[in-house]
């Protein structure tokens, strides 16, 4: 499904349209980059940053934010997009495959609107948001990595880092507790969800299966 780069309209994109949307981002400026029809999410970057990140470049920072009908605007951060998944599979645990091929999809590209496009017609009883915003979420926090990261990453690609937790949430084996509070203190995401798309590791491979890392 191919979808035209349109400022302030509803839309979708590849991760390559995505990113070029943030680099054009003007400074102090707001830029729509969806709306389901309840929640909006829109990026803004500020010129005046807080005084810890005092040195930094304005322009590799950007802000990702969450605004609607009755909803006072606020910034979402990587914890939203793991909850929404362990809630939708504590739903559909029959859907866990489909739900990792989904965000391994947005991880290497894909519009996140066909990423999901299968999962559209599923009911979940429980979830955070509507499907199409986590998704939309979790590609632009795999840009914020990407591009807004200021020192060398330990991994190539750098957003192997949030996909690996997403991976570790979808796979369910730790207590989602402990997976929580692990992400929140920024530790790393286990190896075992990572090291073949890692070009930085020994035991990387270079035409991995898909879903390798998904456990029977």
């Amino acid at each position: 499904m191919a979808h035209s780069v349109v400022f302030g309209k509803i839309i979708c994109m590849t991760y390559d349209q995505q990113f070029q949307v943030v680099v054009d981002l003007p400074l102090d400026t707001e830029q729509t980059v969806y709306n389901d029809g309840e929640l909006e999410i829109y990026l803004f970057r500020p010129s005046q940053l807080k005084k810890k990140y005092e040195g930094y470049d304005p322009y590799k920072n950007f802000q990702v934010w969450l605004r609607g009908e009755g909803v006072k605007p606020f910034k979402p951060n990587h914890l939203r997009v793991m909850i929404d998944l362990h809630l939708r599979l504590l739903s559909r645990p029959d859907l866990k495959q489909q739900l990792a091929q989904a965000m391994d999809d947005i991880f290497f590209g894909a519009d996140p609107e066909d990423a999901i496009a299968a999962l559209k017609h599923e009911h979940f009883e429980h979830y955070l948001n509507s499907l199409d915003v986590t998704a939309q979420l979790a590609q632009l926090f795999l840009i914020e990595q990407a591009y807004g990261y200021n020192k060398e990453s330990n991994y190539d690609p750098g957003t192997l880092f949030f996909q690996g937790q997403v991976r570790q949430v979808i796979d369910g084996k730790r207590d989602i507790d402990n997976v929580l509070v692990s992400i929140a203190r920024g530790q790393a995401p286990p190896v075992a969800y990572t090291y073949q798309d890692d070009k930085k590791h020994k035991k990387r491979i270079a035409q991995p299966e898909p879903l390798w890392w998904l456990s029977n």
